[in-house]
């Protein structure tokens, strides 16, 4: 404890995030849990019963707004003042950031979906992914499915790890597992769903505005892992997407980063969402891309949480001189 204490909260949060992330990694690696997984049963129910698809637009989006805030607000302030009476504020802290970080075996699931693709088994590889996605999965041909796992593994990694621990390291734990629940609520309510178009605007608003940051952050990381690769000519062909509030910037530099076409047409509810595609001139991907992508998304993590330990070290030391 005494050490603890003679650390600067930037780089004691550091250290309660190695921790965690270590601990999480070896818990994920054997045993598929989803510590949320009631609050997102309750996300489901509540939507159910206030969103009514007969009410004005307006009115579904005010109703979809008090429905967020009902449900956040609450779990907030409890969390808050129950931390008052915890002893050992990092078990407290840790305790809040592992509910909040997302899986971390990703990379095996994406493993197990490009093994299964290889052996023709397109149905175990179905099967595998669509739990992790909101898309249908049941139409999807083998570059289908390779293209919905690399994005799958993208977008998850940034959300639920990357986006946490950013939240985590710069505002505290209860503003990380806030975020996490939002974005939960994002996932059960999500307006690519026909019934949530409405219901679920703020939701997304919300983890748009503050995913956006943080994507940019790692995008940037993916766009310099391509040094000597074409990264001006990758920079000038996504920067278009720089500024929006969505995933297109972060999807598009992986698309260029891999040499694979992601984006475009997507089933939800049996009906055709036509998105962005990206980088059209490169190859479909294959499951070999799988494996691939799950490197990239690997080096731009640890060389983040390298990058934030340099920087944790020397802000105690310069806190210590």
């Amino acid at each position: 404890m005494t050490v603890l204490t003679e650390l600067t909260p930037f780089t004691y949060y550091v250290l309660i995030l190695m921790v965690v992330l270590l601990i999480k990694s070896l818990v994920s690696h054997f045993i598929a849990h989803e510590p949320l997984r009631f609050f997102k049963f309750y996300c489901v129910q509540l939507g159910n019963k206030v969103n009514n698809g007969k009410n004005s637009t307006s009115h579904q989006t005010i109703a979809g707004l008090l429905a967020l805030l009902v449900t956040l607000i609450p779990i907030a302030i409890i969390l808050w003042l129950f931390a008052d009476f915890v002893a050992v504020d990092y078990l407290w802290q840790g305790l809040l950031l592992y509910l909040a970080l997302g899986s971390l075996n990703l990379g095996q699931i994406n493993k197990s979906i490009a093994q299964a693709l290889v052996a023709k088994q397109n149905y175990l590889a179905k099967q595998t992914l669509k739990p992790l996605l909101l898309r249908e999965t049941e139409q999807l041909s083998q570059v289908g499915l390779s293209k919905a796992a690399i994005e799958m593994q993208l977008l998850r990694s940034v959300q639920q790890i990357y986006v946490v621990s950013f939240i985590f390291v710069s505002i505290g734990p209860l503003a990380a597992l806030s975020y996490r629940l939002l974005l939960e609520i994002h996932y059960c309510w999500n307006t690519k769903l026909a019934q949530y178009k409405y219901f679920g605007f703020y939701s997304q608003l919300f983890i748009q505005f503050i995913q956006w940051l943080p994507s940019r952050l790692m995008a940037l990381l993916i766009l310099l892992s391509t040094v000597g690769q074409g990264s001006l000519l990758f920079w000038r062909l996504t920067r278009m997407h720089f500024f929006k509030l969505n995933n297109d910037f972060i999807i598009a530099v992986f698309a260029f980063s891999l040499t694979v076409r992601l984006g475009g047409v997507a089933i939800y509810q049996e009906e055709k969402l036509r998105k962005l595609a990206f980088n059209d001139l490169g190859k479909q991907p294959e499951p070999r891309d799988i494996i691939k992508a799950t490197h990239k998304v690997n080096l731009a993590m640890y060389s983040s949480l390298f990058l934030l330990v340099l920087l944790a070290l020397g802000w105690q030391l310069a806190f210590s001189a």
